[in-house]
């Protein structure tokens, strides 16, 4: 079995994150594919004070946050590993506004990666 993908925590500490365990739950799933969802790439995790969480604003109340895999993909096509992309979607831009998770949590998915494919250049 392959290594779970954990960044260090890298978020500011206001940030909710959810144990994994609490992932699977509110997405409906069992944990194991909470952890596959985190080695596809479809999700991220910190480890904060030593345990695997993700955080709160990847998820809805349906389940993944649209817009996040396919962003997340062009982060890291653009050579942004996993500690890079979580500080780009969790810090704030005025020209959003807000902060990138902001915006795909609202209706601006596509400008986001439209962002996040620009920076690869």
């Amino acid at each position: 079995m392959s290594q779970i993908p954990t960044s260090p925590d890298v978020l500011d500490a206001e940030v909710e994150v959810l144990p994994l365990p609490d992932v699977a739950e509110r997405l409906g799933l069992v944990v194991t594919r909470v952890h596959q969802m985190l080695r596809d790439g479809q999700l991220l995790a910190v480890r904060r004070d030593g345990v695997r969480a993700v955080p709160a604003a990847f998820l809805t109340d349906t389940g993944v946050v649209k817009h996040l895999s396919g962003t997340v993909t062009v982060l890291r096509d653009a050579g942004y590993d996993t500690e890079e992309i979580l500080r780009w979607l969790f810090t704030a831009d005025d020209t959003l506004p807000g902060t990138p998770i902001d915006a795909l949590r609202g209706d601006r998915g596509r400008e986001v990666k439209r962002r996040a494919q620009a920076l690869a250049f």
